[in-house]
């Protein structure tokens, strides 16, 4: 389980058919071979370990469900360790199970902050809800405003300059997971309705 606070933006160094290194360096302090690692919120196993450098595989699945696929050699990307026991859960639970792809509309400042317009599957819709959690990338964002089949988040200039945004453009593909708990609440009402 994860937080969706980035903990450090890593760069590709190799990119392979079927897997990613990263060079890293602040994740690399305690990180072990068979360790879980969130790599712009998709949930990965540590398969091999080389000074400042992790190596993980991406299954078909992975590869069709999240936007890794599109990293090159030189890309950058948020990664975050798993949630230990006894810390502070200081965003939102986050599994690193990317449920779709998003497509960035628009980025506008606003104040010191910026305004992401994210484009979403309609099936996802249901899920998000203003002021509600959403990941993005990997990063616990709270939704501003709905609309029909897209939604906006504010981002303060922290988050910004410390993980991928900066480095996203209008167009980008981004990885999104909705809150587990309105995924659980939703089946459990349609489990009672008979319908599952």
């Amino acid at each position: 389980m994860f937080t969706g606070i980035v903990e450090e933006v890593g760069t590709v160094a190799v990119c392979g058919e079927y897997g990613l290194t990263m060079s890293a360096s602040g994740v690399m302090e305690d990180l072990k071979l068979g360790d879980s690692i969130a790599v712009n919120g998709t949930c990965l196993t540590v398969v091999e370990l080389k000074g400042g450098q992790f190596r993980v595989d991406l299954a078909p699945e992975t590869l069709r469900r999240t936007s890794l696929g599109e990293l090159s050699v030189g890309s950058v990307a948020n990664l975050e360790r798993p949630l230990a026991a006894g810390d502070r859960l200081g965003g939102h639970i986050v599994q690193g199970h990317v449920d779709a792809t998003g497509r960035l509309m628009s980025i506008r400042p606003e104040g010191d902050c910026y305004i992401f317009r994210v484009r979403v599957p309609k099936r996802l819709m249901p899920y998000v809800v203003e002021k509600g959690f959403i990941a993005v990338d990997g990063i616990s964002l709270t939704v501003v405003k709905r609309g029909a089949a897209s939604f906006t988040i504010s981002v303060i200039p922290y988050t910004f300059s410390h993980t991928n945004l900066k480095d996203k453009a209008v167009g980008s593909r981004v990885n999104l997971e909705v809150d587990i708990l309105a995924k659980y609440v939703e089946s459990l009402m349609l489990t009672q309705a008979g319908t599952i």
